[in-house]
C-alpha cells in the first residue's frame, strides 16, 4: 500500500466479509419452524424438526409426482396379473 493510502486510512483486506457484506448474508433457517440451522441436524435446527419432516415423507403428505407409465402400443399396463 502506498503512503498516501495508509495516510488517507484505506485498508485492503482480502478474504474477509466486510460490514455490508455481513448485514446482507442470511443465516441459514430451518424450513419447518425458521429457526437458524444446527449443523448436527442440517437442514433443520432439531432432531424433533427432522423427525417431523420424515414423518411427513413416510406418511405420504410429501409426494414427488410420477408419470403414468404406458406400455409401447400406447396402453396402461394391467394393474395386477390377475386381469389379464
Amino acid at each position: 500500500m502506498t503512503e498516501a493510502g495508509r495516510a488517507a486510512g484505506v485498508r485492503i483486506v482480502c478474504g474477509t466479509m466486510n460490514e455490508i457484506d455481513r448485514k446482507n448474508s442470511v443465516a441459514p433457517a430451518c424450513p419447518l419452524c425458521g429457526k437458524p440451522v444446527d449443523a448436527a441436524f442440517k437442514p433443520f435446527c432439531s432432531k424433533r424438526c427432522a423427525d417431523v419432516d420424515l414423518n411427513r415423507w413416510l406418511k405420504g403428505v410429501y409426494a414427488v409426482p410420477v408419470k403414468e407409465e404406458t406400455d409401447e402400443d400406447g396402453e396402461r399396463p394391467p394393474e395386477n396379473d390377475n386381469e389379464r
